[in-house]
Parts: C-alpha cells; sequence; structure tokens
C-alpha cells in the first residue's frame, strides 16, 4: 500500500471515473450463485475484528514489505469479507479483504476492542454532517488551502472522527472534524437557493446496494467494482469499491432532471 499525502495530485485521475451518473459508467447486476459444499470439515467462524486495533505486513509485487497498524471501523454488510480500516498516520479509510488478501502479511489482532470515543459536542456533530464545507489545509510556505467537500457521517468505532469526501479527491477520508472547525479549519458553506430547491426526497431509492458498476476509461480500459454503502444524511450518494484499488471513492449516482 502507498502512504498518500493529503490532497496529492491523483485527485485529478479520481475526478474523471464518475461525476455524478454521467459519463459512460453503467450500472449492472451480477447474478451469484451458492452452490452446498460437499465433504468439507466444519471450519471455527473467524473472530469479529471490527473495533480491533491490528498490524500486519503488506508486500506488493516486487516491493519490500512495509509494516501497517490501523484499526478496523467496520465489516462491509454485502461483502462481509472486505473490512473498512483506518491506518495509523493515513488520513484516508481503506477497504481491505484482511483474511483474503495475499498481499497482507501476518495479519495481528492488538488488542480486543479500542474503546469508543465520545462526542463532546453533539449539536456541532449534527450540525455538520450531511453539510458542503470548505476544509482549510496548510500549503507550501505555510498559506492556507481550501477544499470543498461534504461532511458524510460521523465514523464508527472512532466516533470523535467524521467522513468526509472532497470535490477535487472523492475517496473516504476521516478527520476530527468538530476540533477543525472550533479552530476555524472547517468552513459550512452557505446553502444557495438552488440547492434548496434540488434537496432530495424522502427515501430516495436505495437499491444501488450491491449493484457491480462498470467504467470505461478514456483509454478504452474497463474498471468493475461494487456499490457498498448509502449515505444516509444524502440518500443519492454512496461508496463504491473498485476490483483494482483499496481506497473507498464516493459518488452521487442519482441523476437530477
Amino acid at each position: 500500500m502507498k502512504t498518500p499525502h493529503k490532497k496529492a495530485a491523483a485527485g485529478q485521475q479520481t475526478r474523471e471515473i464518475v461525476d455524478g451518473h454521467n459519463g459512460s459508467a453503467s450500472m449492472r447486476k451480477k447474478k451469484t450463485s451458492q452452490k452446498k459444499q460437499r465433504g468439507r470439515p466444519f471450519s471455527q467462524p473467524r473472530r469479529n475484528v471490527v473495533g480491533c486495533r491490528i498490524s500486519h505486513g503488506w508486500k506488493e509485487g516486487n516491493e519490500s514489505i512495509t509494516q501497517w497498524k490501523g484499526t478496523v471501523l467496520d465489516q462491509v454488510p454485502i461483502n462481509p469479507s472486505l473490512y473498512l480500516v483506518k491506518y495509523d498516520g493515513i488520513d484516508c479509510v481503506y477497504g481491505l479483504e484482511l483474511h483474503r488478501d495475499e498481499r497482507i502479511l501476518k495479519l495481528k489482532i492488538l488488542s480486543d476492542k479500542v474503546p469508543f470515543s465520545r462526542v463532546r459536542d453533539v449539536h456541532l456533530a449534527n450540525t455538520i454532517i450531511g453539510k458542503a464545507v470548505e476544509h482549510m489545509f496548510e500549503g507550501e510556505h505555510g498559506s492556507k488551502d481550501g477544499w470543498r467537500g461534504m461532511v458524510l457521517a460521523q465514523a464508527p468505532i472512532m466516533k470523535a472522527w467524521f467522513y468526509i469526501t472532497y470535490e477535487k479527491d472523492p475517496v473516504l477520508y476521516m478527520y476530527q472534524l468538530l476540533d477543525d472547525y472550533k479552530e476555524g479549519d472547517l468552513h459550512i458553506m452557505p446553502e444557495s437557493s438552488e440547492s434548496s430547491k434540488d434537496r432530495e426526497p424522502e427515501g430516495v431509492i436505495d437499491g444501488l446496494i450491491g449493484k457491480h458498476v462498470e467504467y470505461t476509461k478514456e483509454d478504452g480500459s474497463k474498471r468493475t467494482g461494487k456499490v457498498i454503502h448509502q449515505v444516509k444524511a444524502k440518500p443519492s450518494v454512496y461508496f463504491i469499491k473498485f476490483d483494482d484499488d483499496f481506497h473507498i471513492y464516493v459518488y452521487d449516482l442519482v441523476k437530477k432532471s
């Protein structure tokens, strides 16, 4: 795994993948057949690692082994082998099949469960969730750069942290946004009259969860993945996990008329 620095040039590439429901992205269902296995010995179910601290090695191709530590945030219901992990020192959330990925070496559980952290200002937490924001980061020479995005939800397990994504880099990040807000580094964007008119109706379709996506890039190559989650605060927004990437992408998949 690479250790991406916040707001790298990769954001330009990710923006090309899907933008709303435009472009050549297409949705399709894929049927899966489950056959009974005969003659296989009974195996003990794996222990639940959600909420645990973990460590493991990572070996990709001819690269040297790197060591990683992090916290398992969640297990994806539509793909139980897939876990969302927040690694120490990394701002984005990774989606990995911890027990199946051959690149993961010597997976260890460091503690049974991480103590749930509490939010000190519940009202402020509820205020920022679902809001368009400008998030300030320190740029070159001490200047501050503003990144526009949306606060998606309070992160599981690490409750003082929040899921957020950005217009220029639509992958899933998490930060302690209440601290940033109080320090003046997170600003809630004023809601325009146009965005008020476009507000989504209650109960926007949730039938996209579990559907496979296929995207044809400009060079003609195709990328496939699956819709794994719908954002409660913004029901037209979904998480997508592509087969060739451990990042979680965040897109608005409901086309507005």
